[in-house]
């Protein structure tokens, strides 16, 4: 069957470009060649160079402000995204360091992870998953940014919510069409949404980190990987290898890169993080990381930290729970990292 044969295909996937190195120097040299094969097979994703932003709302909290902007550029879809600023009178005025913090499937989006509970469906979604870390986040002085990656929330239209096919899958195809990928489309948003954190006044883009969650916890992997303002990452629920996936289980169109089998795989985008301090967390009971494949992946991982002489610099932090957001340790290496 089609089937049985991509999963021969995939057993016997190429990964051209693993990295076999044992030195700083080695790594260097390995991230920059491979860095530059991603970006080639993400297709498009450099961020508009001229743009406008719309601010939509302003709410102010005991502990933060919450701004709501519009990010808008000629011949691009318009990015909606969220700032999160640390009450001054606790923390001063600034500037702070800046957490991207990115959101994974569900229909609310970017508006779980700042925290927006006011009816009992968005309360016990938030609280399934502990997703609202840009809040927690900003409580702890972080400036927090959230952006809003399609095809979620308010970017995705009334039309698209009725149908019964997976609206990522559907996006892919016809990004495709267009010589685009999600991934990279995604991508775009997020080095976009730093773009716009490093406009903010109290904002100090040099001690910036990502965060997130499932697809969030993907994203924050790949744009960690590709853009090296990221000083720190926190990658939650996603330790699992799309050799695995595409053997096993069906994979979203949102976390296709086409062609990365033939040089490599997840292991391999989270090594372009080292030697950048970065935290996995794994829940107990998580069924989306399948035992076996997390080994070969912290196996993989682990390699090219210890190349980089900062083998304590990852950290695999396993905790008792489902598919959701942990933070127990996130915001102590955040401090740590960013200052």
């Amino acid at each position: 069957t089609v089937h049985e044969n991509i999963r021969q295909a995939t057993k016997a996937a190429p990964l051209e470009m693993l990295f076999k190195g044992k030195s700083p120097e080695d790594l260097a040299a390995w991230q920059k060649l491979f860095r530059g094969k991603v970006s080639e097979l993400l297709g498009p994703h450099t961020p508009p160079a001229q743009w406008e932003r719309e601010r939509l709302s302003t709410e102010v909290f005991p502990e933060f402000t919450r701004e709501e902007f519009l990010l808008k550029a000629k011949g691009m879809a318009s990015l909606p995204v969220y700032a999160l600023r640390p009450n001054p009178k606790r923390f001063g005025k600034g500037p702070f360091a800046v957490v991207l913090c990115l959101h994974g499937h569900g229909e609310f989006a970017h508006d779980a992870v700042v925290g927006i509970d006011h009816t009992p469906e968005r309360a016990e979604n938030i609280k399934k998953a502990n997703y609202d870390y840009a809040r927690q986040l900003a409580v702890e002085g972080f400036l927090t940014i959230a952006p809003c990656m399609r095809p979620f929330g308010r970017r995705l239209d009334e039309g698209s919510r009725k149908l019964k096919t997976d609206a990522c899958a559907v996006t892919f195809v016809r990004l495709m069409l267009l010589g685009e990928t999600l991934m990279g489309a995604n991508l775009r948003d997020c080095k976009w949404a730093l773009d716009f954190a490093a406009t903010l006044p109290d904002a100090d883009i040099k001690r910036c980190g990502c965060v997130g969650l499932s697809y969030g916890g993907r994203m924050t992997m790949l744009t960690a990987a590709m853009d090296l303002r990221v000083k720190a990452a926190v990658v939650s629920g996603a330790l699992n290898m799309m050799q695995e996936r595409i053997g096993n289980r069906y994979s979203c169109g949102g976390q296709v890169i086409p062609g990365l089998l033939k040089y490599g795989d997840t292991p391999e985008l989270g090594g372009l993080i080292a030697p950048r301090p970065c935290i996995w967390e794994i829940g107990s009971e998580d069924g989306l990381v399948i035992k076996g494949w997390d080994k070969k992946m912290k196996t993989r991982l682990q390699c090219v930290y210890t190349a980089a002489g900062q083998a304590k610099a990852i950290q695999f932090h396993h905790f008792e729970g489902g598919h959701r957001w942990d933070g127990t340790t996130a915001a102590p290496m955040l401090k740590m990292a960013l200052g």
